[in-house]
Parts: structure tokens; sequence; C-alpha cells
């Protein structure tokens, strides 16, 4: 399916475009709120200021794919792929990323506050600056990551794996810090 096919089906009022291939695709800007993309191939999209608020990205590839200030409000990225994604100032509130895979992926200004990432590999990811306020990071596996002046003040961090993370600057007042690994 090419980028202009599934924007001329979206317009059309076509909703369903899960398992398509759109590696590659241009789809910057593009309005796909609402979209199941259970299970497309997004890897190395251009997705940069799409609105995807409400999709079913789960276990989607958005490996390497650019979701530089996109609306992912309340999206299911349950399972996604997103490893070397950039995620720079992307709007996460509401979604949900239990068992996603955002290793090296760069969330850096990113919203993730009340998002729910448990077990999720942020290994090596960039979250510098990434507001994760009263977010869900139960078993999440954060080794490596930079959090430096991440805001994670009422957040689950229960079980969570810190081993080599970079909290310098990072707020944690009032976090649930049980089990953590370090």
């Amino acid at each position: 399916m090419t980028e202009q096919e599934l924007l001329a089906a979206y317009a059309a009022g076509e909703r369903n475009f899960s398992e398509a291939d759109l590696s590659g695709a241009d789809l910057s800007g593009a309005d796909l709120s609402g979209a199941n993309l259970k299970g497309a191939n997004l890897s190395g999209a251009n997705l940069h200021q799409a609105d995807l608020s409400g999709a079913d990205l789960s276990r989607a590839n958005l490996s390497e794919a650019n979701l530089f200030e996109a609306n992912l409000f309340g999206a299911d990225l349950r399972g996604a792929i997103l490893s070397g994604a950039n995620l720079i100032g992307a709007k996460l509130s509401g979604a949900h990323l239990n068992v996603a895979n955002l290793s090296g992926a760069n969330l850096s200004g990113a919203n993730l506050s009340e998002v729910y990432l448990g077990a999720a590999n942020l290994s090596g990811a960039n979250l510098s600056g990434a507001n994760l306020s009263r977010a869900n990071l139960n078993r999440a596996h954060l080794s490596g990551a930079h959090l430096r002046r991440a805001d994670l003040r009422f957040a689950n961090l229960s079980y969570a794996d810190l081993t080599g993370a970079r909290l310098d600057g990072a707020d944690l007042s009032g976090a649930n810090q049980d089990g953590v690994i370090r």
C-alpha cells in the first residue's frame, strides 16, 4: 500500500489498515486519528506532526520512524516496536505502551504523563526532560536510559531496572521505588 492509497482510503472513511506495509512512507502531518494500524510495518516512516490520536498501533513496527511532535494521545502501542524512533516532543498522554520496545528511542521532552509503560523496554532511551509524572513503569527496563531532568513525580517505578540509568536532576518525589534495581 502506498501513502497516497492510504490517505485516499482514510479520506473515504476507511479506518482498517492492519498489517499494511508502509515502511519508509512519508505521512508527515497526516490525520490518521482512530486508524487501525495494528501490526502494520511503519519502519522508517516519516510521521512528523502526524495525528495518530486514538489509533491502534499495537504490535506495529515503528523502528527508526520519525514521530517528531506526533500526536499519539490515547494511542494503543502495546507490544509495538519503536526502537531507535524519534519521539522528541511527541504527545503520548493516555497512550498504552506496555511491553513496547523503545530501546534507543529519543523521547527527550516527550509528554508521557500517566502513560502505562509496564514491562516496556526503554534501555538506552533518551528521556531527558520528559514528563513521566504518574506514569506506570512497573517492571520497565530502563538500563542505561538518560533521565536527566525528567519529571518522575508520583511515577510507579516498582521493580524497574534502572541499572546504569542517568538520573541527574530527575524529580523522583513521591515515586514508588519498591524493588527498583540499580
